[in-house]
This record gives structure tokens, sequence and C-alpha cells, in this order.
């Protein structure tokens, strides 16, 4: 995953260090992934790659049953978990490669990431997106002090999709993936937007704050290898209050011990006979 600026790695998941000298920030994602349950959708998934796996690998893996089976189950217990990791790994960097296009830097050479990057090119050419004039930023650092929450916004960008062409700031978050429909979204992607819209400050390069821009519009700009789409959110105020639900469930989760002592029953006299 990403690393963005004053953001550090716990074990209770991401936050972020203040540079005015504050407490830290839990992340929005540190507080999706704790509240939000996605069960629903990561255990089918992991089943189905696992099943996929074996009924492409079937001769081997009966061939190992009786002589290794401690070592082969481990493999299959893994194949969900190495999927889910290089997919992070390619979001990350289609996120450094869009950053670095948006920001008119060297991108790097990377095959595997160079098609979501002309994706990427060809969304920003259908708006008609000059880079200089556009762009307003580009993985900014988002602080809500008073609810306790942080985030990086991967960009905030100018589109005429207001009436009559009217430019509107939109905020729009990335999303990348080899297997997903490009007009696709998980309903917490709005959860997300709608955090990082409503904070009330960002950090300026210097570390100093800046009031929030207001952003009219949200949505998730998905890049695939071939297509790409971006879809609008209702990151509004009604998003927002369910977001701040979840901030208390995360800080309740984080604070709570991992353990507790069990209740041992009393002794029993040695002098009371059974009934």
């Amino acid at each position: 995953m990403t690393q963005p600026r004053h953001a550090r790695d716990t074990e209770r998941g991401r936050y972020y260090s203040d540079p005015a000298g504050g407490p830290d920030l839990v992340s929005v994602t540190n507080i999706i992934d704790t509240a939000v349950n996605k069960s629903m959708a990561l255990v089918p998934w992991g089943v189905k790659l696992t099943v996929e796996h074996f009924l492409d690998n079937w001769k081997p893996i009966v061939r190992r049953v009786l002589v290794d089976r401690p070592a082969l189950t481990r493999e299959l217990k893994a194949i969900h978990r190495d999927a889910k990791e290089r997919a992070a790994d390619l979001g990350d960097r289609v996120h450094a490669a869009a950053e670095a296009h948006v920001l008119g830097a060297p991108v790097a050479d990377d095959p595997e990431v160079a098609p979501y990057t002309e994706q990427l090119k060809l969304w920003l050419a259908s708006w008609g997106v000059d880079l200089d004039k556009h762009v307003e930023a580009t993985e900014i650092t988002c602080f809500h002090r008073r609810l306790g929450y942080a985030g990086t916004a991967d960009l905030l960008i100018w589109l005429p999709t207001g009436p009559g062409g009217r430019l509107e700031l939109w905020l729009i978050d990335y999303k990348s993936s080899a297997t997903r429909p490009a007009k696709s979204v998980y309903p917490e992607n709005t959860l997300q937007l709608a955090a990082l819209r409503f904070c009330e400050t960002v950090l300026l390069p210097d570390d100093t704050d800046a009031p929030m821009p207001r952003i009219e519009r949200a949505g998730v700009l998905n890049l695939r290898a071939k297509s790409h789409a971006l879809v609008p959110m209702p990151a509004d105020r009604t998003a927002h209050r369910a977001f701040r639900g979840l901030i208390e469930g995360t800080r309740w989760l984080h604070a709570a011990p991992s353990s507790y002592p069990a209740l041992v029953a009393p002794a029993a006299p040695q002098n009371r006979k059974a009934a």
C-alpha cells in the first residue's frame, strides 16, 4: 500500500501524524476496513480463486494429498491472500503512475501499469482537461481534527459538468482492477469520498493548513487495462453522517483488549455432599 505524507502503519492500521502537534488521526481507509464488513464479497471471491486453482491443477494436487498434505493446505490457503496482495501492489503502482502523469513528472516504465495509464490519458482527453489549468490538487492530505480522522485525496479536478458546461470541482478516487467491470463500485466508496469531501483542512506542501476546497461532485474513476469509467457517487452529508458513526466504532475496537480473563467457578466446600 502506498504511504501518503505523515501516514504510518501501526498494529491498529494506518494513522496520520499531525504536523501541528495534535493527536494522531485515524485514516479514512483504516476506519472503513475496521468497521465495514466486506466478507459478503471477499469470501465468495476467495472461494472462487481457490476452486479455480484446484480445477486447473487437480492432477498434481491429487498426487500431493497423501504425501504432502500440510504444505498443500498452506499453499491452497494462501491463494486468495497472494492474489489480494498482488492486486494491492498493482493498485499502488497505478496510483503512483497516475500522480506522476498528472504532475507532468516522468512515469516509471512498468509494462503492467502502462495500459491503465493510457486509459487515464484517454479519460483526461475526453473531458478536454488541461493539466495546468484544471487540476486543483493530487494526492493531497485532508484532515478533520475535530472528528479525529485524516485521509488522502487522489485528485481534485475541474470538469465541465455543470449547467451549460460550467466547471465544477470534483473529488475523484482512482480504483484499478484486473477483473471487475469498469462501471462497478462498492457502497463503501461513497463513505470514503464523503469523509474526504467534508474534511476541514488540507495540508499544503510546507505542512501549513488551508481550508478544504468546496467540492461540488465526487466520484470513482475506475481504470482498467482496456477501459475506464467515471462513476459519480452520492458523497453527501447523509453519507458523512454514516461515516461518522463508523469512527466511534473504530475507536472502540482499536481500544478494546484482545482477550479477557475467564471466570473461574468458586471452589466447592469440602464438606458439601452431592445431592
